[in-house]
């Protein structure tokens, strides 16, 4: 069988202009991820990412510590969702049973409790599909997308083959819920744990894919260093 490493992003800007920038920790948490699978001895035979700038630097970073890495190639289906645009278009009719949402969710890098209550419950209408607007795509659209670049890596693999995909944990929720079957509400819980730079794996013989495992930092863990356990 083969396998498929799915790797969130290290830890990005959270209340900066910008958020598709790795901070210094994430760039840390991504040279060690690199350095890890160097000492597991897992030789990579192909490596994809989206396009979004911390996905590919994470990519860049940890292949930086392996001997044998192949070339990143990019695939925008795992990309990850438009967080910020669920949140400008649903917000509104949130309003009302959460006046301060507004407030609350400019500032979430100074109340990050009540800003992931509010981002929860805003993933929770949107998965629904009971809140779908125009120009917002759909959880269902995203799935699919998610799952079209999962079945491009399938169609080009050959059995016994070592993929490693760089990329965000809404992507990691849509493959749980293609692979399991699991609820998408129950995946999000399980989102919300994904901590920067984690590795699940997959594993497939053609078109078949399971899960094998799930969000593991050992590589942080071992380092004893808390700081660099991070869920943004």
């Amino acid at each position: 069988m083969g396998s498929i490493y799915l790797i969130r992003h290290g830890q990005a800007s959270f209340g900066a202009d910008d958020y598709d920038v790795l901070s210094p920790v994430g760039i840390r948490q991504a040279e060690v991820l690199g350095k890890h699978l160097e000492q597991l001895g897992i030789s990579l035979d192909r490596c994809v990412s989206g396009s979004l700038r911390r996905q590919q630097h994470t990519a860049n970073a940890a292949l930086e510590h392996m001997s044998r890495a192949p070339a990143l190639d990019v695939d925008e289906a795992f990309n990850e969702f438009d967080a910020d645009a669920v949140i400008r278009t649903l917000l509104p009719d949130l309003l009302p049973e959460e006046p301060e949402a507004l407030h609350i969710l400019r500032n979430g890098a100074h109340n990050r409790a009540e800003f992931q209550r509010l981002f929860a419950k805003l993933i929770g209408r949107w998965i629904s599909g009971e809140h779908d607007k125009p120009g917002l795509q759909s959880w269902q659209a995203y799935v699919e997308q998610v799952e079209g670049g999962l079945r491009r890596i399938l169609e080009q693999a050959t059995s016994k083959q070592n993929i490693a995909v760089f990329t965000s944990g809404g992507t990691i929720t849509a493959l749980l819920r293609l692979i399991t079957g699991v609820p998408a509400a129950k995946a999000f819980e399980l989102n919300w744990q994904i901590v920067n730079t984690s590795l699940s794996q997959l594993k497939f013989r053609g078109s078949e894919v399971s899960l094998a495992s799930f969000n593991s930092h050992v590589h942080l863990q071992l380092l004893k260093a808390p700081e660099l356990i991070t869920y943004r």
